[in-house]
């Protein structure tokens, strides 16, 4: 995963409202269009991997969620809807067409939210990565929720692969108060059931463009058949299982998640365009 010493320099967006927003910006806008990448609550660093290798492609926009890695998130911006809004407005402000969101985790319910609320026609397709925000019927089926667990469990949950797990007994002071901030901000936007809105699931049949969601078959998060039945909740959809990865398949296993993505394109977004 890449770090910051190797990602874009990050600038501040002024929106409608007086709300800023703070983005990394990968490759160039050339033809007003791009794609948009929305992290999780780990921050955005588990999505500078993605947004690098989608850049030799396409210009891509990751911003940080406010109050997340130290950035002002004012007293009234406390929901999910409310992100999903102001990223409308980045894409307006940026002018930016025919846009494909990609979201993990939380990322993806913003990228749902934003769907529902698009009366610009900004966006052109949505891939989510593991995403929350539906509510399961089934009990066994439910996001888990990682408040009051240990770093550690959350990480054994969240990889397949005990490499990518981060080792916490070696993070700084300052690195541990990141953290503890972020996931306080994660609690914020969640709001009283954190890991869905009950009626957001209800409302998907009404996201009318085309749907991607990829999924690590080894979420121990967020499972295999939330998965399915968060894709079963929009009136089409793609649903491409991602073997040996768990909540964050962009890591894990970068590849496969970018080849159904491209496959997505080429036979769903844009069949029969070329490069």
């Amino acid at each position: 995963m890449p770090t910051s010493a190797t990602s874009p320099a990050p600038r501040t967006v002024a929106l409608p409202g007086g709300l800023t927003v703070t983005i990394q910006e990968f490759g160039e806008n050339t033809e007003g269009t791009g794609v948009l990448v929305l992290h999780g609550g780990a921050g955005p660093r588990t999505v500078a991997g993605i947004s690098a290798a989608l850049s030799e492609h396409v210009y891509v926009v990751t911003p940080t969620h406010p109050g997340f890695d130290g950035t002002p998130r004012p007293d009234r911006f406390d929901t999910v809807a409310d992100l999903a809004i102001a990223y409308l407005d980045l894409l307006d402000t940026l002018d930016l067409k025919d846009v494909m969101v990609i979201g993990n985790s939380v990322g993806g319910w913003i990228a749902a939210e934003m769907a529902l609320r698009d009366n610009q026609g900004r966006i052109g397709a949505l891939t989510l990565l593991n995403a929350v925000g539906i509510h399961a019927h089934m009990v066994e089926n439910r996001v888990v929720d990682p408040r009051g667990m240990a770093p550690a469990d959350i990480s054994q949950l969240s990889f397949s692969k005990p490499e990518f797990r981060p080792d916490f007994a070696s993070f700084t002071d300052e690195q541990r108060a990141v953290g503890a901030a972020n996931q306080q901000t994660l609690a914020v936007y969640g709001g009283e059931h954190f890991t869905y809105d009950p009626k957001l699931r209800g409302r998907l049949h009404r996201v009318t463009v085309p749907v991607l969601v990829v999924w690590g078959e080894q979420d121990g998060i967020a499972p295999l058949k939330y998965g399915h039945g968060y894709a079963d909740s929009f009136p089409t959809s793609r649903f491409v299982p991602i073997a040996d990865a768990a909540h964050f398949p962009q890591i894990e296993q970068l590849g496969a998640t970018l080849g159904a993505i491209g496959d997505f394109v080429d036979t769903v977004v844009k069949p029969g365009a070329t490069d």
